[in-house]
């Protein structure tokens, strides 16, 4: 079922109408074919980045759709009700583009920005660490200078569009400590591992991205050196709305499956949805999508309002989560020995639904983050 809006503004209302096209048109009839093989849908986020979506809460003077931070995550959302690795691939993308435009100069970012917001240039984004895991600060790459260049050497593990996208966002650390850089992935030296067989989210490639000697311009730099930690942190809080927005979408499409099926099926003569416990147990897998839907919004309008957002962020992404494994559990509950089966989406669901729980920060250190900001603000 569609989500009824509430949007502030004719114009994105037009952008959710052209989100659902978009998704109805060229997402829904290959989702399932894609996931089952695995192919990376690269033309997806080419089509979404001319159609403007991609760049949505970026300024418009450089291709971007300048819409509030509350309009993209409702696109996102949209998205990932359709198609999750493309939800958190757009996430992921914008994740990439925060560094150039937070800290780029203005002559960087008019010579990439613009082919980035516009879907050209598919990004990544390289923070972790095998062994650092939730701990950047422990990072081993290092970025030596040499003259007008840098030298990047080490690895990075759980990149989103690893061996796919067309640059990295890379954290390194330098002399005067982690610094940010714009790598090209044609860049001789840089190369990605196999990718990783994982649970869920088969459409989206995850690879460790090994640099061996990679030597980039000093003009790839984002930021002063040792910057880069700060720039990361910033863009994660954005990050967490993403995934918290791509998590209600799949929870809202788990929502829709079991309803659906619910109407269909029945047992002692009469609908299943027409028993009291299982009418109960929807009743509460769509009390708990709306919640996570309300608190990613109240957080993105603090954000588009330039106040601090950091807490907030956190707990949309802790709270959207944890409801969207409990929902698309309770889906697959619902269709008995079918959700079971890849007869039905419900089973992908739960499986794609458990990494957000785990990654841009586990739940563990939303908890953290969360604890941490209420002993400094009391």
């Amino acid at each position: 079922m569609a989500v009824d809006r509430l949007m502030s503004s004719d114009e994105a209302n037009d952008l959710i109408a052209l989100t659902r096209q978009i998704v109805d048109d060229q997402l829904r009839p290959r989702v399932d074919a894609d996931e089952r093989s695995g192919t990376f849908p690269r033309d997806i986020f080419r089509t979404l980045g001319r159609a403007g979506l991609l760049g949505l809460p970026y300024g418009e003077e450089l291709g971007g759709g300048g819409q509030p931070y509350e309009v993209y995550l409702q696109v996102v959302e949209e998205i990932a009700i359709a198609w999750a690795s493309v939800g958190v691939g757009t996430s992921v993308h914008a994740l990439s583009c925060f560094g150039l435009d937070h800290a780029g100069t203005p002559e960087q970012k008019q010579r990439w920005l613009p082919d980035m917001l516009g879907g050209e240039l598919l990004g990544a984004y390289c923070l972790s660490e095998a062994h650092a895991g939730s701990d950047p600060g422990a990072m081993r790459t290092t970025a030596r200078r040499d003259g007008d260049d840098y030298v990047i050497r080490g690895a990075k593990a759980w990149t989103t569009h690893g061996g796919q996208a067309d640059y990295y966002k890379v954290m390194a650390r330098a002399e005067a400590g982690i610094t940010c850089f714009l790598v090209p992935a044609d860049t001789e030296g840089l190369t990605a591992d196999v990718p990783e067989d994982k649970m869920g989210l088969m459409g989206s490639t995850t690879a460790t991205m090994l640099f061996d000697d990679v030597r980039v311009p000093v003009e790839r730099r984002l930021g002063d050196e040792g910057q880069g930690l700060a720039i990361a942190l910033a863009g994660l809080d954005s990050g967490r709305l993403g995934i918290a927005a791509v998590a209600t979408g799949v929870a809202q499409g788990a929502l829709d499956a079991a309803v659906a099926y619910a109407k269909e099926r029945e047992a002692f003569g009469v609908p299943i949805i027409d028993h009291q416990g299982l009418t109960f147990l929807l009743a509460d897998m769509a009390a708990a999508v709306e919640s996570a839907r309300a608190t990613y919004l109240a957080a993105a309008r603090l954000r588009d309002l330039g106040r601090p957002f950091s807490r907030q962020a956190a707990i949309a992404k802790l709270v959207a989560t944890d409801n969207a494994m409990r929902v698309t559990t309770d889906a697959v509950q619902v269709l008995g020995g079918a959700g079971y089966t890849k007869d039905f989406p419900v089973e992908r669901y739960m499986r794609e639904t458990k990494v957000m729980q785990i990654f841009e920060g586990t739940n563990q250190i939303q908890r953290l983050v969360i604890g941490r900001d209420l002993k400094k603000r009391g």
